[in-house]
């Protein structure tokens, strides 16, 4: 099957799914909001900014012309971030998408002004002439930098209908992309957008100086207070003992490539949030997840001490280590308690 895709977001993920899919042998188009910047990605067939060093085929149009990207196309993916995607979706609307079209998230965040998950917020726009299980999320531990090289990856495929989210397998899977399904989109979304928050936790742990016992105490009890608020919303647990959640949690608290990590541990190591963000190109989606975070966990009414803490942190000026201290010396509990 050779499937016609508009890719929406020609940041380092976007650029990466669009090589995958192209070497899967499908139609790409890749749409850059910048023309500037687009003309150049096109000019040296590179995304210098964002993904360096990675030839990008000529068989991939790269453009500023969003109407171009998603008109006819029979899958339209949204590599955007989380706080653009309404503002990037409404454009479309007035477009001529195929009405049996797929819409892919592969964005990782919560928005703020509403708390609406990415799916929801598609949802939201295109409810009246497409149907939920239209839609699919796309999420695991998947660096940019990894997949544009070929290097073996597992991701999940998340979506009301067990036949959409097949599609999404079938066109994505190739020997170095493996593609797992799932029924749970709430869970997939939660656990790729909340770890974001962990990932700075485990950044400020290595900012601080602290070892390899703090992150793994950080990244155990993260993945439980995750759990915690997406099964209070309606996900299933086992979902974030998977790719999604705690697979991509791994990834985000470990990797090199990670910006969330790289912000908490600049932080750590005493800039403030102001000055890490200056010097930062692409999105730490983390900073903004967490006041969505603060304000569902206060809706659900669930503990999430690190979140609240990261909170504290970012927006308050707290010190790191008083936050550690503080969460070290909590109520003693037993470990189960904290799973439900």
């Amino acid at each position: 099957m050779n499937a016609r895709i508009g890719i929406l977001g020609a940041g380092g993920w976007g650029t990466a799914l669009s090589l995958l899919l192209t070497q899967n042998g499908h139609s790409v188009d890749l749409w850059e909001y910048s023309p500037e910047y687009a003309e150049k990605m096109a000019v040296l067939r590179q995304n210098p900014d964002f993904l360096p060093n990675v030839h990008i085929p000529e068989t991939i149009r790269i453009t500023s012309d969003l109407q171009s990207v998603v008109e006819n196309k029979e899958i339209v993916i949204f590599a955007v971030p989380s706080h653009v995607l309404r503002q990037v979706a409404m454009r479309t609307l007035e477009y001529k998408i195929p009405q049996n079209a797929l819409f892919i998230s592969a964005v990782k965040g919560i928005e703020n002004e509403t708390l609406l998950r990415m799916s929801e917020i598609l949802e939201q726009l295109y409810g009246n002439w497409i149907a939920k299980e239209q839609i699919v999320v796309l999420s695991g531990p998947s660096h940019a930098e990894e997949v544009s090289r070929n290097i073996p990856t597992a991701i999940v495929a998340a979506s009301v209908s067990n036949a959409s989210a097949e599609k999404v397998q079938h066109i994505f899977m190739n020997p170095f992309f493996r593609v797992y399904t799932s029924n749970d989109i709430v869970g997939v979304e939660l656990g790729g957008a909340l770890k974001n928050i962990i990932a700075i936790a485990a950044g400020i742990s290595d900012g601080v100086g602290y070892g390899d016992n703090t992150k793994a105490a950080l990244m155990t009890r993260g993945i439980v207070e995750i759990a915690r608020l997406g099964m209070a919303m309606g996900a299933q647990a086992n979902t974030f003992y998977g790719l999604s959640g705690i697979g991509d949690l791994i990834v985000t608290c470990t990797s090199r490539y990670s910006r969330n990590r790289f912000v908490g541990e600049q932080i750590g190591k005493g800039k403030s949030l102001d000055e890490i963000l200056k010097e930062m190109k692409m999105v730490a989606e983390g900073i903004r997840t967490t006041r969505s975070a603060m304000a569902l966990a206060k809706k659900y009414e669930v503990e999430m001490p690190i979140t609240q803490e990261v909170d504290e942190i970012l927006f308050h000026g707290k010190n790191p280590k008083k936050a550690v201290y503080e969460l070290m010396t909590r109520t003693p509990k037993p470990e189960s308690k904290g799973m439900r």
